[in-house]
């Protein structure tokens, strides 16, 4: 049970960066160019980006990676507007409040 704890809220983090991730292939069904099309898919990747900073330090430090993501869950909320429809509250903002609540409950287990 504790290593599924373990494990689990850095699996379910892992597919929720490459869910967020596949939204970014938007960029490229705009007839601007390779090029334009290019910057416009890695500036729609700096939330998968910051996502996965997040894991990293999560992965070494649980109880800061819960705090993070519990605070990323309300700036997403706000900053992608989720709370005006509640399906995309739950496929955006909850993943990530989920997650932040697995990593403190991982933090309580191992320092028992």
């Amino acid at each position: 049970m504790k290593k599924t704890l373990t494990w689990l809220p850095r699996i379910l983090t892992i597919i929720f960066i490459c869910f967020i991730s596949m939204f970014a292939l938007d960029a490229f069904s705009d007839p601007n160019g390779f090029w334009l099309n290019l910057a416009g898919f890695l500036i729609h990747l700096v939330p998968s980006f910051a996502l996965i900073i997040c894991l990293i330090l999560a992965w070494k430090k649980p109880l800061i990676g819960g705090i993070i993501f519990i605070f990323l869950s309300v700036v997403f909320t706000f900053a992608f507007d989720t709370y005006e429809d509640v399906v995309t509250l739950l496929i955006i903002s909850f993943p990530l409040l989920l997650v932040g609540i697995l990593y403190l409950v991982d933090f309580h287990l191992r320092k028992k």
